[in-house]
């Protein structure tokens, strides 16, 4: 019996390089997915969105144009939160993870060949506004449920003040 320990011990030893270097090309090949899906970009829009709620609160307060440097310091320096809390060097290691958890290394080089490939180029290029036109399409359908549901809603709360004790 200690033999085949010993033995197993070996081939762990020997097997682990291997192993290593399994995880550093599957992370590797997610990383150059993200790259090519252009991840970095994702916050992009929470920046546009705080840089647009700073010029918002601006106006509101019917700042003088004078002030715009003001605004602009504040903005810049919304900037920097944001980039201490999403910026790619922040999450790019759990996207990186998220990716090797959720796609073997196969499948992360067949999405590679996809995202390289010109439909995958085409994708990538007409994804967002795919995106948001989807959105938009979403949220008017919806549009038409809301005063159902609201309604709904308030005919339960009614019922169920009624049954209170």
């Amino acid at each position: 019996m200690p033999r085949f320990s010993a033995y197993s011990a070996a081939l762990l030893l020997a097997c682990s390089p291997l192993a290593l270097a399994d995880a550093s090309s599957h992370a590797a090949d997610a990383e150059r997915f993200l790259q090519l899906a252009h991840a970095d970009k994702l916050a992009v829009p929470v920046f546009a969105q705080v840089q647009q709620m700073f010029a918002q609160r601006f106006a509101e307060t019917n700042a003088p144009q004078s002030k715009q440097a003001l605004l602009e310091s504040y903005q810049a320096k919304a900037n920097v939160a944001l980039n201490s809390a999403v910026g790619w060097d922040k999450l790019k290691p759990d996207m990186v993870k998220l990716y090797t958890r959720n796609f073997n290394e196969q499948e992360l080089k067949d999405l590679i060949a996809f995202y390289e490939s010109p439909l995958g180029q085409k994708v990538l290029q007409k994804m967002p506004t795919l995106t948001a036109e989807s959105a938009q399409l979403t949220q008017s359908k919806l549009d038409n449920a809301v005063p159902q549901v609201n309604k709904l809603l308030d005919d339960m709360t009614r019922e169920l003040e009624a049954k209170q004790p």
